[in-house]
């Protein structure tokens, strides 16, 4: 036994990044996933957030809020732990070569967005099925897949429509994340080094204010992303078969030609709401995490 433990320690250092983003990722989703619930719904123009909120609890009741849940959990399981633990070894690595030196905000952009590709190709499955789960009933009942839990949604995505669907918009979900994990993941790095080094503020302070700035610069990057991302998961073909877009870029063109470019912005107030709590608290529950560790000597 006392063999075993260097060798456990050992993987521990590698594999601890991964897990810990990945946890603090479905905590903080299982606090945020009514409010993610109502930013899909708005998108797909149910109304205003308040509408949204009343009709969801007049027609489906408390549960709908909760609806797609499994798919929000194996989500952060997979393109918050990819994305996270990527992020650490990405950035170690270029530490290392810039000889021990704080990157410049650039090369921590660079890095984000690299993570954020990665972790998106990973979570791409789970984030179809989310989607999926969290529109189905705003659906004509004949249309709707009743997907009972995650793990159904992708069974269910394979059967009909074959392996390849479960990266049906990729393309708009990797883009997305590149976006949002360039300023969430810079941002914060940047702001933990500002406000510790030039304003000598306490940790908590400054894992509260780092992340308050991450979870703006999150929202403000990839709102646009996000619509368009939305728009081609959830879309249905008509009675010949023809879809509404033909891709993520023709979804753009379509969507500025038809509102204008503050059309992407649709939801932004709730999506801002959502994504910067989340964000915030992804960061403290990470920081958390690490004490807690470091208080047991891992």
């Amino acid at each position: 036994m006392g063999e075993e433990r260097p060798e456990a320690l050992g993987i521990w250092p590698a594999v601890k990044p991964f897990v810990n983003g990945g946890v603090s990722g479905m905590l903080a989703t299982c606090i945020i996933q009514p409010v993610d619930m109502v930013k899909v719904r708005i998108q797909l123009g149910q109304g205003s957030g308040l509408h949204v909120v009343k009709s969801m609890l007049r027609e489906e009741g408390v549960g709908a809020f909760y609806k797609g849940l499994s798919a929000g959990l194996l989500r952060q399981a997979t393109y918050t732990t990819a994305r996270f633990g990527s992020f650490r070894v990405i950035t170690n690595k270029a530490i290392e070569a810039n000889e021990g030196k704080p990157l410049p905000l650039y090369q921590k952009a660079l890095c984000g967005l690299s993570a954020g590709a990665l972790g998106a190709c990973v979570g791409s499955p789970a984030d179809l099925a989310l989607i999926r789960m969290q529109a189905d009933a705003t659906l004509p009942v004949a249309q709707r897949r009743n997907y009972t839990n995650a793990f159904h949604a992708l069974y269910r995505i394979i059967a009909d429509e074959g392996v390849l669907a479960l990266w049906k918009g990729a393309g708009p979900t990797v883009v997305r994340a590149m976006a949002l994990n360039m300023g969430m993941l810079a941002s914060y790095d940047q702001s933990v080094e500002f406000f510790k080094g030039n304003l000598g503020f306490s940790e908590t302070t400054t894992v509260i204010g780092a992340s308050a700035v991450s979870g703006f610069f999150a929202s403000a990057c990839s709102l646009p992303f996000d619509f368009v991302k939305t728009q081609v998961q959830k879309m249905q073909p008509d009675s010949n078969g023809k879809y509404p877009y033909t891709g993520s870029f023709d979804c753009a063109m379509k969507t500025l030609k038809a509102g204008g470019p503050f059309k992407f912005y649709t939801g932004f107030p709730v999506y801002c709401i959502r994504i910067a709590p989340h964000v915030m608290m992804t960061w403290i529950f990470l920081n958390q995490i690490q004490k807690t560790e470091k208080s047991f000597g891992l």
